[in-house]
């Protein structure tokens, strides 16, 4: 008896505990109702009317993308009450390239809202729609493509505004929210959690992107991203997207580097941004181990470009980057953001590994030239030089070559790749070896040389140069 009451009380616990469960779940997910209620007001809706293509797409769906719809699909119905379009074959051409939609938020009272670059850039009109239903003309006051942020007012008082958050204070799994207009639909709500932080995109040096899973679409662009407490953390700005549609990944500014762009473009008109004047690439494992690093970190320096900052400073070709400021650089994109940052002439510490020795150099920081925003160390392979061992002949430069190459003494071109270890490190005929791990090649005759000291099974750095720039390339020397 005294068992079968043991039984009934377990069995009555269990039970218990499984009903508690989903309520115990439930409990913990966040309810977003009066954050999306409090700050829709601040968020807006923008329309753009231009005369020709925007400049940077991303935010309207490739045709070639489109997913195809089959013609009974109630889908191919929405695009032509919405769009005035018989489905998306038609979209891009007639909707988005000449009248535009995407999302803001007012930031001050009197006016001021926060976009995206891409979103006004090229319009001949804007037109901002609040909450209410109310519609004023926006002026332009600056826009920067490097980071994507615009900034543009309207003439009204009292306007609602978002507050401010600190993006850096992000964590990962934390749970966000944005409010836009996805294909037009106004102060849409999506939510999700916070993917990664400190992304860096092709062709996107200067931010540090937040990742997301929120569901971003087109007409999204340049709407807040709030956390839980209802600030603003960030301004969506990118999908990627093999549809034109949300797969999961979605990326947006950090306030702090908005905010940033904003002050400049309204108290300057244009934006300055800090310039070491280095090319720098990732440190591989096989580089790592060629540099005598325990594990790889830091950015390699592939390039010092002449009279720049760094070149004034004495930083290197072959000196790895490991802290910018007291700031730990664990890949190269943390490099860009930190220095773009820094204020101009002002002086900043980077701590450099040199022959496996750390040393601090003093950079009083320049101005970001123009034609410095598209560099990037990520160019292919070049270089070359004579040794069997390496599997790779080489000769000495001629004039026109040094002139073609932008190399202005020593090195050596590669005229023909033999081996395999050569062909999979990625060397090609026509580049030039500059240098051998830390020693700067001459000649052919100095190549030779500096090969015949490698050590056998160990992987070699080397410092490669073509039109297009220079990169460090690993090469795993036989051994025999």
């Amino acid at each position: 008896m005294k068992m079968k009451h043991s039984l009934t009380a377990l069995a009555s616990l269990l039970f218990l505990l499984m009903a508690q469960m989903p309520q115990t779940a439930n409990a913990q997910l966040p309810d977003f109702t009066e954050l999306a209620e409090k700050n829709a007001p601040s968020v807006v809706n923008i329309s753009t009317r231009r005369n020709s293509k925007p400049d940077r797409p991303f935010h309207r769906p490739d045709r070639k993308k489109m997913p195809e719809i089959p013609e009974e699909s109630p889908l191919n119905e929405l695009f032509e009450h919405f769009f005035g379009i018989p489905g998306p074959e038609g979209a891009p051409d007639h909707f988005f390239n000449n009248e535009a939609l995407g999302s803001g938020f007012i930031i001050s009272a009197d006016g001021y809202v926060l976009t995206n670059h891409h979103v006004v850039s090229g319009a001949d009109e804007i037109i901002v729609r609040l909450s209410d239903r109310r519609e004023f003309s926006a002026k332009l006051i600056g826009s920067d493509k490097a980071s994507d942020v615009a900034l543009i007012r309207i003439e009204a008082e009292n306007l609602p505004v978002v507050t401010i958050g600190k993006g850096k204070a992000l964590k990962v799994g934390e749970w966000v929210l944005a409010i836009g207009s996805p294909f037009g639909f106004d102060h849409s709500v999506t939510a999700g959690i916070v993917s990664a932080k400190g992304r860096s995109l092709p062709s996107e040096n200067y931010v540090p992107y937040i990742q997301t899973d929120v569901a971003i679409n087109p007409g999204n662009s340049g709407g807040p991203l709030f956390n839980l407490a209802g600030e603003v953390v960030g301004i969506n700005s990118q999908i990627y997207s093999r549809t034109g549609g949300f797969m999961g990944l979605s990326f947006s500014i950090p306030i702090e580097v908005a905010m940033n762009v904003a002050d400049q473009l309204r108290t300057k008109g244009k934006v300055t941004r800090g310039w070491l004047g280095v090319l720098i690439q990732d440190v591989t494992r096989s580089l790592a181990e060629s540099f005598g690093m325990e594990q790889p970190h830091g950015a390699l320096v592939a390039q010092v470009i002449k009279d720049s900052p760094a070149q004034k400073a004495g930083v290197r070709v072959g000196d790895i980057i490991v802290s910018y400021n007291d700031q730990v650089v664990k890949r190269s994109s943390s490099l860009p953001p930190l220095v773009g940052s820094s204020s101009v002439d002002q002086p900043a510490q980077v701590v450099v590994l040199r022959h496996g020795e750390r040393m601090t150099i003093s950079v009083n920081i320049g101005e970001l030239p123009d034609d410095q925003l598209a560099s990037s160390a990520s160019g292919k392979a070049a270089g070359g030089a004579e040794g069997a061992l390496l599997g790779l002949a080489v000769k000495d430069l001629n004039a026109e070559q040094r002139k073609e190459l932008g190399v202005a003494d020593g090195g050596v071109i590669v005229s023909e790749v033999t081996g395999s270890a050569a062909r999979d490190a990625g060397i090609q005929v026509g580049q030039v070896i500059v240098m051998l791990q830390s020693h700067k090649i001459k000649n052919v005759a100095d190549f030779r040389e500096q090969v015949e000291k490698l050590t056998r099974g160990k992987p070699t750095a080397l410092l490669v140069q073509e039109k297009e720039g220079s990169r460090w390339l690993t090469l795993a020397v036989p051994e025999k």
